[in-house]
């Protein structure tokens, strides 16, 4: 029974480390990447919609996305979302598609997005070890209702503990990586 919440919680943690690297493609490291698209969504025909589900998203060149509506009329939307999202680009619009040049990254630009993932990195860990105090908790009620016995409970609560540690360090590799990236560029 404990190794089954164990593996519900573990699964929880691994999602929240996966919502951490989501975020992280998110975050463009001076070449052109068609995930930092991934998270604005366009008002077509009244519902958000994501720009890859209306359009082909092709990279002629390193530095260079070009986004291709399949319907003509979602051009002016998807120009208007890009423009109104975080990206800091302006799309060049040439009737029938939009183009997206990413400048080569400032250092002052290269510092302020390492600080923005490391921002994500800690919010992982914030929500790992949240996970872990709600599996401690549960435990305790178990034990208080000696459901399992008060040595189940400490090898359950060390277990949680090594977990979380294990799932952190994850994060930091994840965030030493993305780091070297941004820097690298």
């Amino acid at each position: 029974m404990i190794n089954d919440d164990y593996k519900v919680y573990a699964d929880k943690m691994k999602k929240s480390i996966d919502s951490v690297a989501a975020d992280f493609a998110a975050v463009r490291a001076g070449r052109a990447n068609a995930a930092v698209l991934d998270r604005i969504t366009v008002d077509y025909y009244g519902s958000p919609t994501p720009i890859h589900q209306i359009a082909s998203i092709g990279s002629p060149d390193p530095r260079q996305l070009v986004i291709t509506p399949w319907d003509a009329s979602a051009v002016r939307l998807i120009e208007k979302a890009i423009q109104e999202s975080d990206l800091g680009i302006n799309p060049q619009n040439d009737g029938k598609s939009l183009r997206l040049n990413f400048p080569q990254l400032t250092e002052e630009r290269r510092k302020e997005l390492v600080k923005l993932i490391r921002k994500y990195a800690e919010g992982g860990k914030v929500a790992i070890r949240n996970i872990r105090r709600d599996a401690i908790e549960k435990f305790k009620k178990m034990q208080k209702n000696s459901e399992i016995t008060e040595d189940d409970y400490k090898d359950a609560e060390k277990e949680l503990q090594k977990l979380t540690d294990d799932m952190c360090k994850e994060l930091d590799v994840l965030l030493g990586k993305k780091e070297e990236e941004l820097m690298a560029v």
